[in-house]
């Protein structure tokens, strides 16, 4: 599901050094711009050397609306007055990232002359370049370094991705066939607010328009799609009949979501009125192609699954819909179990999944329903929580250790993954309760919490960061500071 984003590369200059210093900056900006996009996830494109307050503004209302353009790169070769961009960067509705760097690497000891100088003044052109930024108070990144520089290109393709992340989010629109699992809290939430600050656009359809869409599902179509279950897994059951009707219901559901335009759905067990079995595979196969999902009813995990899998490498990443389930208590073998009912995306797989079709116990199920099963990989990740806490949406973000799980659990027929919270177990479940983070979450291999910072800050949402150093009571004051700072919004 990846579109064709890119990014404009806006340089700053004045009239003050004459045509041939602005021919080498435009040239080199052109360069600079075509060597980035080699290594970056996205491309880069020069737009314009800026002189003027005119130049400044036009460009940025053509980013403004033009789809493809998913933020832009700021940087200041020469001195560039910063008045100038007041109009510009005050109307700017995309994500901006302030390159502070310089073309040349070293200082030339032989060559370094005052031609020279006024051509390469990056150091206080940067500087004037960025408190324009900081006066208007506008979110942005700055990096800093050498722009050929690994550390530096991979922070820019970070933030590209988050910027991404951003431009999803603005069109998302979220399918619920049915409401929310009954009684539940945190699945809840304010969709008009949502739809003002993030742009989501979540709707209802009844369970019976997915029926009247299944039973329009034909025989080829189910042939065409069990054709790629056996190719992309390995079929542990006999009760083929099980995993048909999951591909009748993926097709329908597929139909329902591009038809509206809809990348992420939801659906609850205790709404299944006029199906035989609740949606596994077919919810599991629909995630792995970019589509997100949230059970129980939950719009905001469902939305978030397919924000961050679009972060991800390649507009789809190794993230999936995940629970806290259970702990391992066992003193210095602290561990987290996170699986789901049937839903887990077998991005996070360690080795080819396999098909199983296994008694569920709770919700409307006729019959038994075909699922995935795995062993999630192990591997540094993240889980992401957005949750509404009334007034504002607060983006909370733990780090984790995923392991591979340390028993092999035969009986257990889903999907499941196994990690360590940071700092530890113990601290990491009273920090994420002091937070209010849900029990549903996105677990991502691809996305960082330096990501996910970069995307709240665009989004103008409050962030929540737990990682090695986090404690309870540093995390409690952070909080207090933060419930005042946005109450004062």
């Amino acid at each position: 599901m990846k579109k064709p984003y890119e990014f404009w590369f806006v340089v700053g200059s004045q009239f003050l050094y004459g045509d041939e210093v602005l021919e080498t900056v435009a040239g080199r900006a052109k360069e600079m711009a075509a060597e980035l996009t080699k290594v970056l996830p996205f491309p880069l494109v020069y737009k314009v050397t800026a002189k003027t307050n005119q130049e400044i503004t036009e460009v940025i209302k053509e980013a403004n609306y033009r789809d493809e353009c998913a933020g832009i790169v700021t940087w200041c070769h020469t001195f560039s007055p910063s008045k100038m961009w007041i109009n510009g960067l005050s109307a700017l509705k995309k994500p901006y990232c302030h390159l502070a760097t310089q073309y040349n690497r070293e200082i030339p000891n032989e060559e370094i002359d005052m031609d020279f100088m006024n051509l390469n003044q990056a150091a206080h052109g940067d500087r004037e370049h960025g408190f324009i930024a900081a006066r208007l108070r506008l979110p942005r990144k700055v990096i800093a370094g050498y722009w050929q520089d690994e550390d530096v290109t991979e922070r820019l393709g970070a933030w590209m991705r988050a910027a991404v992340g951003a431009a999803v989010c603005r069109q998302m629109r979220v399918m619920r066939f049915g409401d929310n699992m009954r009684e539940v809290a945190v699945t809840e939430g304010d969709k008009v607010e949502t739809q003002i600050k993030l742009g989501w656009q979540v709707n209802t359809w009844a369970v019976g328009d997915l029926v009247k869409e299944m039973n329009a599902v034909t025989e080829a179509e189910i042939d065409a799609l069990m054709a790629e279950y056996e190719a992309s897994y390995d079929i542990a059951t006999d009760n083929t009949a099980a995993i048909r009707y999951q591909a009748k219901e993926e097709i329908a559901i597929k139909k329902m979501l591009d038809s509206e335009g809809c990348r992420a759905f939801t659906n609850t067990f205790q709404d299944l009125y006029g199906m035989e079995q609740l949606p596994g595979l077919a919810s599991q196969h629909l995630m792995a192609q970019g589509y997100g999902f949230g059970a129980e009813g939950d719009w905001k995990v469902a939305a978030m699954t397919a924000i961050i899998k679009a972060m991800g490498k390649d507009g789809n990443g190794a993230s999936a819909f995940m629970e806290d389930y259970t702990y391992h208590l066992v003193k210095g073998e602290e561990y987290s179990l996170g699986a789901h009912m049937l839903e887990v995306c077998p991005s996070v797989a360690s080795a080819r999944p396999r098909i199983e079709t296994h008694h569920l116990g709770i919700g409307m199920n006729e019959k038994d329903p075909a699922r995935l099963v795995f062993e999630g990989k192990a591997g540094s990740a993240i889980v992401v929580s957005l949750v509404d806490m009334g007034g504002r949406m607060r983006l909370i973000v733990q780090d984790i250790e995923a392991v591979k799980p340390i028993m092999p659990m035969p009986n257990l027929p889903v999907a499941r993954v196994m990690w360590r919270p940071l700092p530890d177990l113990k601290t990491g479940v009273e920090c994420w309760i002091i937070a209010g983070g849900a029990h549903h979450t996105v677990l991502s291999y691809d996305v960082t919490a330096d990501m996910m910072r970069d995307f709240a800050h665009m989004m103008d949402i409050e962030f929540v960061h737990i990682g090695k150093d986090t404690t309870p009571e540093k995390l409690e004051d952070e909080l207090f500071i933060s419930d005042l700072a946005w109450k004062l919004k």
